[in-house]
């Protein structure tokens, strides 16, 4: 490992310039992502007065072996580059907003002829409007049906409206959808109900009450009576959504109210999101934290992680307590805002008091994640326990291992390796194979083949992820691949490790020397766990599966096509979605792909479609 010594050596050449430094092990592994005004003055303080620091950093400090540089030329920049980098590396020093990636959004996508409403996880679609993030799935779930039942957009999923087989579908027949499939409903006037749904989203519901009460007289006026009781049921399915928001702010400015409550190593964020002076939800967010780090770095960890993705900045940020960063963050947000933004701690008043109702929302919050948590360890805990007696294990399970094979024909066989821990998964510690020693469709030979490749890393190097010994472990399929595994181990000279295959028709296990299999009691919380177990090895590998599928079928297609690179086949492939989709594309659509020439485009649309019958 390099020493302090020839790390502050290095750091000589390090400019006085704003940047980001990237820590990293021996290993290559980014410990800790920072950012300074002058990084060479930074990077050198972490060697300096180490006594001083947390236990937790100064453990850092000892195992940082190597480190990368980015200049910038503003301190803006650097922190943006910062939360950029955090977020992709999600360095295990840094304070990381848990499971933040799978946060769902509302997206409004204004480049669409006619716009489609949608949840999505992916951010970046050019033109899309987004809302959120959402933490509960339930309540994305209930925004999108409120807003289906007060304005009727479509639903169909493709950039046109309509089925593939040109009439129109149920919605529009039950007046839920406009019909812009079939052409009754210009692109001016499908777009003005798309700005009223994205005024609703804003906070903005009496404005878009007002229009639908515009509208409705205009058309009782005109003897409309049929449109204007729909327009009628569709106030009122906004005013009810308007009844259940309280008034909780005097002003009319958009705010948002921030406010963590941190007990042990988790920290609950609340978010007030105040919209015109009503509250028009909230959101609970979980931080990692430790014992050492005070709530005013969970709060300037939370707040840079958030506005880094989230898709609406307010007028006002209110505070529990001060922040590092604050001006730099405040000009940060004024430039994506466009428009003044301020980071305030109220210390009386109104805005105070709305700070201490988000702090006992984060309380209570809190002490609901605790309970779940606890329930949840206890219903795993006795799973795990039941386990062991029915299996007759030697030892609890605390580790459990699981086995997949996904493939269609023996085309991009790949394995997956899934690991439980006190009944919980542990992402960090899933693994991938793809397979190479067999060829054709084998399922048994690939399951011996993972088994064989991760059990010889376990002899090999004892530490790492590869290095610990699983109290259990589990292969999809039955007796044959339960063969395979035994097999493999044996080879290795691995005889202490229980084994078991789950066969998925009847939910029997089959153990090694029992020539029947044994059933666990249906509905029993044993079954579940290693049924739950099995399912998410499957998902893990079915999806690595598809992966490598779609990109070959990019590679054998697109790699043909001239003009179409690999920019441009990421490009194609970001735009639609899959290969699919870019194959059922007319040439109008492919035209639409921003930064795709109208030749390359052509090219594409000829190519797919004269050689349709010889492509794959």
């Amino acid at each position: 490992m390099t020493s302090q010594k020839a790390l502050l050596e290095q750091m000589k050449i390090v400019p006085d310039k704003p940047g980001v430094y990237v820590f990293k092990d021996a290993q290559g592994k980014v410990l800790y992502i920072g950012k300074g005004r002058s990084l060479r003055k930074r990077m050198r303080s972490y060697f300096q007065k180490i006594h001083t620091y947390s236990p937790k950093t100064q453990a850092m400090v000892d195992r940082i072996a190597d480190f990368d540089i980015y200049v910038t030329d503003s301190e803006v920049e650097a922190l943006i580059l910062e939360c950029n980098l955090i977020k992709r590396y999600r360095p295990s020093f840094n304070i990381n907003l848990r499971d933040d990636k799978s946060y769902p959004c509302l997206a409004i996508t204004l480049n669409d002829a006619f716009p489609r409403v949608m949840v999505t996880r992916k951010l970046g679609v050019e033109g899309a409007r987004y809302f959120g993030p959402y933490t509960k799935a339930h309540a994305i779930r209930d925004t999108l049906d409120t807003l289906r039942r007060i304005f009727p957009v479509r639903v169909c999923k493709g950039k046109e409206p309509g089925k593939s087989s040109g009439s129109p579908c149920l919605n529009y027949h039950i007046k839920r959808c406009l019909g812009p499939c079939t052409g009754k409903v210009s692109k001016e006037e499908y777009r003005k109900m798309i700005d009223q749904i994205c005024l609703f989203l804003e906070g903005r519901q009496e404005q878009v009450i007002k229009q639908l009460q515009r509208e409705m007289k205009e058309a009782a006026e005109k003897l409309e009576f049929e449109k204007a009781a729909r327009l009628r049921n569709r106030i009122r399915a906004a005013q009810h959504v308007l009844e259940r928001q309280r008034i909780i702010s005097s002003s009319k400015e958009d705010k948002d109210v921030i406010a963590v409550f941190a007990q042990e190593d988790v920290a609950c964020v609340e978010v007030f999101f105040i919209r015109g002076g009503k509250l028009i939800g909230s959101e609970s967010f979980i931080l990692e934290k430790d014992e050492h780090v005070s709530e005013g770095n969970l709060l300037t960890s939370f707040v840079k992680q958030f506005y880094l993705t989230t898709t609406f900045v307010p007028r006002y940020i209110l505070l529990q307590d001060e922040i590092e960063d604050a001006e730099l963050i405040e000009e940060w947000l004024t430039e994506k805002r466009g428009k003044k933004v301020e980071i305030k701690v109220p210390r009386r008043g109104e805005k105070r008091s709305l700070v201490a109702l988000a702090i006992d929302n984060a309380r209570h919050a809190f002490e609901l994640l605790k309970i779940k948590t606890s329930l949840e360890k206890e219903r795993a805990l006795k799973a795990l326990a039941e386990l062991k007696e029915q299996l007759d294990l030697s030892e609890f399970p605390y580790r459990i291992e699981c086995f997949d094979i996904s493939t269609i024909r023996g085309r991009q066989s790949v394995g997956s390796m899934v690991v439980f821990e006190n009944g919980r998964p542990k992402n960090k510690d899933y693994r991938k194979f793809k397979i190479k020693w067999v060829t054709g469709q084998d399922d048994f030979a690939m399951m011996a083949e993972i088994i064989k490749r991760r059990f010889a890393r376990y002899l090999e190097k004892k530490e790492g992820r590869f290095g610990i010994k699983p109290d259990l472990v589990i292969v999809d399929g039955g007796k044959p691949q339960l063969s395979a595994a035994l097999k493999s181990l044996t080879e290795l000279g691995i005889e202490d490790i229980p084994v078991i295959a789950l066969a998925k028709r009847e939910e029997e296990i089959y153990l090694p020397n029992r020539p029947e299999p044994i059933s666990l009691p249906a509905f029993s919380l044993s079954l579940r766990l290693i049924q739950r177990i099995r399912d998410e090895a499957h998902r893990f590998a079915l999806s690595y599966h598809r992966s490598l599928r779609e990109k070959a079928m990019v590679k054998s297609i697109f790699d043909r096509i001239p003009g179409v690179g690999e920019k441009r086949k990421k490009l194609l492939l970001e735009y639609f979605g899959s290969p699919e989709a870019i194959y059922k594309a007319s040439l109008e659509e492919l035209k639409t792909v921003p930064k795709l020439p109208s030749k390359v485009a052509q090219c594409v649309f000829e190519y797919l479609h004269r050689g349709e019958k010889s492509i794959g």
